[in-house]
């Protein structure tokens, strides 16, 4: 494992002393912390084989019955659920038959109850003939076929089914998305200015499930909502100039949805401090920190990026007392795997991986929960346009099925990477710095709405693109 080197610092005690290198990890130990890291391998080892041993009985378990697999559990369920909508919706015809046949019989009652007075009467007089009695013959008939089949009552089976119907899909390659290339303006587009309908370099954006759009709207130092078609937005934080008193913002880089108390976060940049805003009443989560971009994760963790500490902290929601938990960076200011140079926008995914837009290293970096560094799964190589390089990326959004867009600052366009690829594709733009529909002006934020729509701040051109989904 391990080659004894001249005197050097111990890793583990910081001292000089002789030192061995392990070729693993390529740190170096003294003799007796050598043995001490060999043994914490050795742990991680059994760890490992004791994992193997249980995914393998796991997997022949599957094997000897799979009639126990949790798919065949639902398939399971869904006869049940249909077994008893059936049963439901019988019940319920049966119920309105016999109502509706009791009346029918009533009226067949009465009937049978006035013939039968003409028969007495015809037999009490005995007067009759060939007439009469076909008369009373065909009556009788119809009120037999009227008591068997009732005409007021009959079955009709619906061509559309009332049960979901199921069926198994053996997937291949998964479909990935495509829009539009040219765009919607939903919001803005009038104009550099402070009104209502305009914007002054929107940055942040998210999409709410109405299709209502929360923006950062930065040099207006306000945090802008508009509603689906509306033709100009509302201010719901800030807008009150641009200061540092609880009710100012002083520009505003991010804003995200507080689905626990209806409330939005907003990084206030200029004013250094992550601030809550709540039915017009605000209060200050953290201050003292170079805030850019926000997430929050499904177990109510919120992170934070600070542009001058290059690095992303994490916070328990309603315990903002502590420094927090460096989770990215945190390490200098550099481009080792470890480091970070100016950190803007970040995305956490469901096993708490942070994602971050690494600016000035032009990449997107993936932080692992407690990975002591990061992997490039964007960019990389150097400030560029082509497919394999980055330009100052901003916002950056991971997908279901674990692709990364990410809107590329200097290269007015939005990519999509797949992690472990060498290069990525382009999404919408990439067709030159511009007004147009198909073009973009330094794009900042992206979102995407319940429809898959693609949403984008573009950023220089005061505006908020729509890009829809080709289905």
């Amino acid at each position: 494992m391990a080659m004894a080197s001249n005197k050097t610092q111990c890793f583990t005690y910081d001292k000089e002393k002789i030192a061995y290198s392990c070729q693993g990890c390529s740190k170096e130990f003294c003799s007796m912390d050598l043995a001490k890291h060999q043994q914490i391998l050795n742990e991680k080892l059994d760890h490992i084989i004791n994992d193997y041993n249980e995914f393998k009985q796991i997997m022949n378990e599957q094997k000897r019955n799979p009639e126990k697999h949790s798919l065949i559990k639902q398939i399971d369920q869904w006869e049940i659920n249909s077994i008893e909508i059936i049963q439901e919706k019988a019940q319920e015809c049966r119920d309105i038959f016999i109502k509706s046949s009791q009346t029918c019989i009533k009226d067949i009652e009465k009937k049978f109850k006035d013939l039968n007075e003409q028969i007495k009467q015809i037999h009490q007089d005995n007067e009759f003939n060939e007439m009469n009695l076909n008369y009373l013959t065909n009556q009788l008939i119809k009120m037999t076929e009227e008591l068997n089949n009732p005409s007021k009552i009959s079955i009709q089976q619906d061509s559309q089914p009332f049960i979901h119907d199921i069926s198994i899909i053996l997937s291949k390659k998964p479909k990935f998305n495509k829009w539009k290339q040219d765009a919607i303006t939903v919001a803005g587009g009038n104009e550099q200015g402070q009104k209502l309908n305009q914007f002054n370099y929107p940055e942040g954006i998210f999409v709410g499930e109405k299709k209502n759009i929360f923006i950062a709207d930065s040099y207006n130092h306000r945090i802008v909502e508009w509603k689906c078609n509306a033709k100009e937005g509302q201010t719901i934080a800030g807008g009150n100039g641009k200061g540092n008193r609880i009710y100012q913002l002083n520009y505003p880089t991010n804003v995200i949805f507080d689905q626990q108390n209806h409330s939005i976060i907003i990084a206030d940049y200029g004013n250094k401090r992550v601030i809550q805003w709540m039915n017009q009443n605000q209060q200050v989560l953290i201050d003292n920190i170079d805030c850019w971009g926000l997430a929050m994760d499904k177990h109510g963790f919120l992170y934070v990026s600070d542009t001058k500490r290059n690095e992303v902290r994490r916070w328990k929601m309603g315990e903002y007392d502590n420094e927090g938990i460096v989770v990215a960076g945190g390490n200098g200011k550099g481009d080792e795997l470890n480091q970070l140079s100016y950190p803007t926008f970040i995305f956490v995914d469901e096993d708490q991986s942070v994602y971050v837009s690494d600016k000035w290293n032009h990449r997107v970096a993936k932080w692992r929960k407690d990975a002591n560094e990061g992997i490039v799964v964007a960019g990389g190589n150097g400030e560029g346009g082509n497919l394999n390089q980055l330009s100052e990326p901003a916002r950056v959004i991971i997908d279901y099925l674990g692709q990364i867009y990410v809107a590329d600052f200097g290269n007015d366009r939005i990519v999509r990477w797949c992690e472990g690829k060498e290069e990525g594709e382009i999404v919408v733009g990439g067709n030159g710095e511009g007004n147009q529909s198909n073009q973009l002006n330094h794009p900042m934020g992206i979102s995407f709405d319940d429809e898959g729509n693609l949403y984008v701040a573009d950023r220089w051109n005061h505006r908020i693109e729509k890009f829809e989904i080709i289905l």
